[in-house]
């Protein structure tokens, strides 16, 4: 089910989440394969926090990594990715499904410009089990999060 503060910003935009079974879109590969979309498309939502304790969010396509020198440039601080209870105490998602809307403003929210190569992008619905089909420019409208290059030049599948 999606969780409440996710479906009021859906309902506000006009939108739905596609749910499935629990655990059927964990990684970026079973939400592509559930959803019959390219990996590129799973807009992952990936939580980082700086060695000063700020919270960071990059939603990036699912067949990439972010690079830590890129986030760094922007940020001004060195950063790791976010533990499974860090993610949750500061998103109120868990892995897997986290969503880069529906937050309560203490995550500094950046989305990398190669999503708006696709039509449409499928963000996680705040479940291990959802995804929502958006445009890049409606992802950016709703979350009002900074576009910008924030990939590894080396282009990875991740599971």
């Amino acid at each position: 089910m999606i969780p409440e503060k996710v479906q009021k910003v859906l309902s506000a935009n006009g939108l739905s989440a596609k749910e499935f079974a629990p655990g059927s879109t964990a990684t970026s590969v079973l939400a592509a394969q559930q959803l019959g979309v390219t990996v590129g498309q799973i807009a992952k939502s990936l939580l980082f926090i700086g060695k000063d304790g700020r919270y960071f969010m990059v939603v990036c396509p699912g067949d990439r990594r972010v690079s830590s020198s890129k986030l760094k440039a922007v940020t001004g601080v060195k950063s790791r990715m976010a533990s499974a209870d860090e993610a949750l105490a500061a998103t109120g998602f868990g892995p897997g499904g986290v969503c880069p809307f529906g937050l309560d403003g203490g995550v500094a929210l950046f989305i990398d410009r190669s999503l708006s190569a696709y039509p449409t992008i499928f963000p996680a619905g705040g479940t291990d089990s959802s995804g929502i089909p958006m445009t890049f420019d409606q992802l950016v409208s709703i979350t009002g999060g900074g576009v910008g290059d924030f990939l590894s030049e080396n282009a990875e599948e991740q599971a």
